[in-house]
């Protein structure tokens, strides 16, 4: 699985709750960086996957955005949103 990325910083990634392989990609100047995520296990037609994402974020992460938990519809959590799909 490839995620788009761009000036993070990734300690862990978990798939439903097991420690998956990642790696970065090669940077690209206006794109990011590819976030390369190797699945622990087969995933099977239909299954769900949880994938969670340990990771920082800095100034130059331009394309991240976060609403307060005010701004939410549930009003409980924080959410994080990107405009560079």
């Amino acid at each position: 699985q490839v995620l788009d990325t761009k000036d993070l910083q990734v300690f862990k990634v978990t798939v439903n709750g097991q420690d998956a392989k990642f790696a970065f990609g090669e940077k690209h100047s206006f794109k990011g960086t590819p976030l390369e995520i190797t699945f622990p296990f087969e995933l099977r037609r239909g299954q769900e996957a949880i994938v969670e994402i340990s990771f920082e974020s800095s100034p130059k992460s331009s394309a991240l955005q976060w609403f307060s938990p005010e701004q939410t519809s549930g009003k409980e959590h924080p959410f994080l949103f990107s405009q560079c799909q």
